[in-house]
C-alpha cells in the first residue's frame, strides 16, 4: 500500500488545490467503499472543481469590494411600509443583467437599500458575472485624483467594464460639475451594454441638487432611466429603530455597603 501522505503530496505537487484534509477523507472513503479507479478519479475531479470554484468566487468577491453585509434571508420584509418584493425577486433572476438594464433602489437612509444591492451583487458573482461595488463619493474620488490620461482611463475601466456596477449613496454628498461629467461618462459608456444599479434617497427631479450647475444632469438621468427598474422603499430607519432600543444590561449589581452607625 502506498503511503497516504505521499499520495496527497503528489496530488498537490501536480496542481490539485483541494485541502489535504479533504483529499485524505476522499481517499479513505474510496478505499473503504472499494471504489473503482474511474470512480475515484471522478470524485477527485468533483472535489477539485468545487475547491477551484470556491476560490474563484472568493477572489472575485474581494475584487468586487462588496464588503460585509446581512444576507437577504435575514431581511425583514414586514418592516417597510412599502416595498415591491415581487420586483426584487424578479431582479434576483438576473434577467435585467443579461439585457443590460439598470435598477434604482430609492428610500431614506437606513432602510436596507445597500443591503439589497449587495445581495444582488453577490448573486451575480455566484452566477459568473463580474461586479464592482462602490459609493459614488469613493468612485469619483478615485477618478479625480488620477493625474494622467492613461491612469484615468485605466481606473475608469473599473467602473465601465464589470457586468454589474453598483453605485451607492447618490444624493448624500454634493458634487461639482466635473464629478457630474465623470458620472455621465460612466453611465454613457455602460448605456444598453452593461447594468448599473444605483441607491439613492432622491427622486430623479432632485438629482440636480446633488450636481448643482452641471449641464449634463438631464442627459445623465435620461440615459439611466431608459431601461430601469425602480424599487421604492418607504420605511423608518433600521439604525434609528435599533438605536432607540436599550441593550440588555450585563453589569452585575454592586453589593451594597453596610450602613455606618453614628
Amino acid at each position: 500500500m502506498p503511503n497516504q501522505n505521499d499520495v496527497i503530496e503528489g496530488l498537490r505537487s501536480i496542481g490539485l488545490r483541494a485541502p489535504a484534509d479533504s483529499l485524505r477523507a476522499l481517499l479513505e472513503h474510496t478505499t473503504k467503499s472499494r471504489a473503482s479507479p474511474w470512480e475515484t478519479c471522478e470524485q477527485l475531479v468533483t472535489l477539485e472543481r468545487r475547491e477551484r470554484d470556491s476560490r474563484n468566487l472568493a477572489h472575485r468577491q474581494k475584487s468586487a469590494a462588496l464588503g460585509t453585509f446581512k444576507t437577504v434571508d435575514r431581511f425583514d420584509w414586514s418592516h417597510p411600509r412599502q416595498i415591491d418584493r415581487a420586483l426584487y425577486e424578479q431582479l434576483t433572476t438576473l434577467d435585467f443583467l443579461r439585457r443590460g438594464e439598470n435598477a434604482l433602489f430609492r428610500g431614506q437612509s437606513g432602510v436596507g437599500k445597500t443591503t439589497l444591492a449587495q445581495n444582488l451583487g453577490l448573486l451575480a458573482l455566484q452566477q459568473g458575472f463580474t461586479v464592482r461595488f462602490s459609493s459614488l463619493a469613493a468612485a469619483l474620488a478615485d477618478l479625480l485624483r488620477q493625474e494622467s490620461l492613461p491612469a484615468f482611463e485605466r481606473h475608469l475601466r473599473r467602473y465601465t467594464r464589470p457586468d454589474l456596477l453598483i453605485l451607492d449613496e447618490i444624493g448624500y454628498l454634493p458634487c461639482d460639475a466635473r464629478a457630474a461629467d465623470l458620472l455621465f461618462n460612466i453611465v454613457s459608456r455602460r448605456h444598453e451594454k452593461r447594468s448599473l444599479l444605483i441607491t439613492t434617497n432622491l427622486a430623479f427631479k432632485d438629482w440636480s441638487t446633488t450636481f448643482p450647475g452641471a449641464a449634463c444632469v438631464v442627459a445623465l438621468v435620461d440615459r439611466f432611466v431608459e431601461h430601469c427598474h425602480v424599487l421604492d422603499i418607504d420605511a423608518d430607519s433600521w439604525r434609528q429603530k435599533h438605536a432607540h432600543q436599550p441593550a440588555p444590561s450585563t453589569a452585575q449589581p454592586k453589593p451594597r455597603k453596610p450602613s455606618k452607625r453614628s
